[in-house]
């Protein structure tokens, strides 16, 4: 059974800072298609959501934290079994700290 992907209110305006930053230093179609590439990524986890791996930093969480690399973005998720979903977390850029990783979310 194909499961949906929910893009949590967090990992929204992580994609909506993107697209701002990325808005202002570059351009408009650039911001897309970044944006677009990161939203298209996640769809694999629909027939695949086991195809990211286990995140290191989130191993002490309740949940099975995994992730995809797309460019240089982190995009966390969890499949959420209960809800038949996959749950969007973040959006991370690597070329952060990855401490940022840690925050509550």
């Amino acid at each position: 059974m194909e499961l949906t992907v929910f893009w949590t209110e967090f990992s929204e305006k992580e994609l909506e800072s993107l697209f701002k930053y990325y808005k202002e230093k570059a351009n408009v179609t650039v911001a897309k298609e970044i944006i677009s590439g990161i939203y298209e990524e996640t769809l694999k986890l629909k027939q695949q959501p086991r195809i990211g791996q286990a995140e290191e930093f989130l191993k002490q969480r309740k949940q099975e934290f995994r992730y995809l690399v797309y460019k240089n973005y982190k995009i966390i998720y969890w499949i959420n079994n209960s809800e038949n979903r996959i749950e969007i977390n973040d959006v991370f850029d690597t070329r952060q700290n990855p401490p940022k990783l840690k925050r509550t979310k």
